[in-house]
């Protein structure tokens, strides 16, 4: 005779809840991520935790921009930037803007575990990992200099050298406008990369006496229904199109002295020099004399 078998459930071990979630621990050795409860359970919405988690396990260096995150993602560009606007204001995401050699401005992500608290100090920066593939280079020892060195010539500048280009300062004006341009058109939301790169272009309209309406509206008359590109690339594409200079202005002809009338009547008129009037015959002024 077979054995009778039951298809119950097996019971819960002793101690474990009766309702709600049970966990069941794995010990990870590699590929994991640490986050902290804080974060893990903050209150909201589930994209901002998502994202906090994403970029929480990539590693140094890998962009973070809006449009690499859309990439990952299934939502669109305006939950992911509300999302890296949440976690800036809690401390999670920090963004520095720095200026790199030459003189260019450039927008640093830096993203904590935990919020920084007041009175902390700035962390380093984490040195840069060598790219998978590519070997690291051979440390090179140090060579001895000799006491007696020979003197190092001094380049001089010749007087026929053009001079060296400087970097010119980005106009505040320029961020501003470009912020801007979603109240105008709501399509063109810009992340502050994008701005970063977009302020030289606008700050060259300006410096060539475009006023800030007129930029705003060059850059939001006749855009495609609907945009099959990102709203940087168009910018980018109608700030090349600089504005002719506007023709300069001649100036007004010169005001011609009055003169008296010598054919008799004495009458006004405005003339180069003295004379008659064109109502006056030319004997007039002799008859009357006569």
């Amino acid at each position: 005779m077979a054995e009778s078998q039951s298809n119950a459930l097996l019971r819960a071990p002793a101690g474990a809840p009766t309702s709600g979630v049970i966990h069941v621990r794995t010990r990870l050795a590699a590929d994991f991520t640490v986050i902290a409860n804080a974060l893990a359970q903050r209150r909201g919405s589930a994209v901002t935790v998502g994202v906090a988690a994403y970029i929480l396990s990539l590693p140094d260096g890998e962009p973070v921009r809006i449009d690499a995150l859309c990439e990952h993602f299934t939502e669109g560009e305006t939950l992911i930037s509300r999302a890296l606007r949440e976690l800036e204001a809690d401390g999670y995401l920090e963004r520095r803007v720095e200026r790199g050699p030459g003189g260019l401005i450039r927008t640093r992500t830096f993203f904590h575990d935990v919020p920084p608290q007041e009175g902390d100090p700035t962390p380093p920066e984490p040195p840069v990992p060598p790219r998978p593939g590519r070997p690291r280079p051979p440390r090179q020892e140090p060579v001895p200099v000799p006491d007696a060195a020979p003197p190092v010539p001094v380049p001089v500048a010749r007087p026929d050298a053009p001079a060296p280009v400087r970097v010119a300062e980005p106009d505040p004006r320029a961020a501003v406008v470009l912020a801007s341009l979603r109240l105008v058109d709501r399509r063109l939301i810009l992340s502050r990369g994008e701005v970063d790169r977009l302020a030289p272009a606008v700050t060259e309209w300006l410096t060539l006496g475009i006023s800030p309406e007129e930029i705003t509206e060059h850059l939001t008359i006749r855009l495609p229904e609907p945009l099959r590109a990102r709203p940087a690339r168009i910018l980018a594409y109608r700030l090349r199109e600089l504005p002719a200079p506007a023709p300069a202005q001649s100036s007004p002809p010169a005001v011609l002295p009055w003169q008296t009338c010598d054919g008799g009547c004495k009458r006004a008129f405005r003339a180069a020099e003295p004379g008659r009037c064109r109502d006056c015959p030319p004997g007039a002024g002799l008859a009357a004399a006569c």
